[in-house]
């Protein structure tokens, strides 16, 4: 992991200016936005930065435009998550605002939040999928038939949605229809994918250099969003125990995928450790949790970057960006 020199320590808050940490947002993960948007403004403020906390509350361009004009910001921190957070349209206003923002640009947003663009991008490029078919609502409504050529048990999610809500796993094709219709209630394109039998790791990278691998054991079947955001559901294992050689594979691929979208300052990359020590790649979060106990912040922690720093490292990334 790179280490920053003296230089890059010397921070002061004008350097900066003043910070409008984006928290909340329209979309489904909205609550949990606001737990990252809380912690991110809170450390800003305890490190001596001028912070102002700024509550997206639609996907109104015009709106958000205006809103964000009067607070009168020089950087955007984003703690937005999924839609107008994660899918590019916030960072198109900040771009048109010419405003500097963490985080990665508009493409790279948009692919990442589309697991099946992202998908087809990684399979082209050599990096391992779970094999998969994909629904569309205007068209399955019809006939309710799809073609599936793999073995169940079969996940069934959503195709730009994040925390795994509406996601699925089923044993039974009698329960397809019932899975499908319930991603449905979030997205109008679903995946059902096969279910990758292995150990949930995942890689945060940082400033396009990885962080320690963390292996994720859910006391459920899977991570779904009560695994995720309730205590004591899931036990995070920083640095997973694994060989060199298998730790080294697994950063290869999620660094891979990071840099195949695009992605900039941060990312972190969710993936099954399957059979043979194989990892294939589910998908990549561009603004990922970041509260103080989140995933990105635990890895950072694991190589001496307390999350204060981790947040201003942040803020130093967008301005190389710009």
């Amino acid at each position: 992991m790179k280490r920053r020199t003296k230089d890059e320590g010397r921070r002061t808050p004008e350097k900066f200016g003043r910070i409008g940490v984006l928290m909340g947002g329209p979309s489904t993960e909205r609550e949990i936005s606001l737990k990252s948007g809380k912690a991110v403004y809170e450390s800003l403020r305890q490190s001596g930065l001028e912070a102002v906390a700024i509550d997206i509350r639609t996907d109104n361009i015009e709106e958000n435009t205006c809103l964000i004009k009067s607070h009168k910001i020089n950087c955007a921190f984003l703690a937005l998550h999924g839609r107008f957070g994660e899918d590019g349209q916030i960072q198109e206003l900040l771009e048109g605002l010419k405003l500097f923002y963490t985080g990665s640009g508009p493409s790279a947003s948009r692919l990442a939040m589309d697991k099946i663009s992202s998908r087809r991008i990684f399979e082209s490029s050599g990096l391992r999928v779970p094999k998969y078919v994909v629904a569309k609502k205007s068209s399955y409504g019809k006939n309710c038939a799809l073609s599936i050529s793999f073995s169940l048990p079969w996940v069934v999610k959503p195709a730009a949605h994040g925390s795994s809500i509406g996601l699925s796993i089923i044993d039974k094709e009698t329960d397809l229809k019932k899975a499908v219709d319930s991603a449905f209630g979030f997205d109008e394109t679903v995946i059902i994918e096969e279910y990758i039998e292995g150990r949930e790791v995942t890689v945060g990278i940082l400033d396009e250099d990885c962080l320690p691998v963390i292996e994720i054991v859910p006391k459920k079947r899977f991570f779904d969003y009560e695994a995720k955001y309730q205590a004591g559901m899931t036990q995070y294992i920083v640095p997973a125990k694994l060989k060199a050689g298998v730790v080294r594979i697994v950063q290869s691929a999620a660094l891979s995928a990071h840099k195949l979208l695009g992605c900039h300052g941060c990312s972190r990359v969710d993936m099954i450790l399957g059979r043979e020590n194989i990892p294939y790649v589910l998908e990549v979060n561009t603004i990922p949790g970041l509260t103080q106990t989140s995933l990105l912040p635990k890895a950072a922690k694991g190589v001496g970057i307390e999350f204060g720093e981790l947040c201003l490292k942040l803020i130093e990334l967008a301005h190389e960006k710009k």
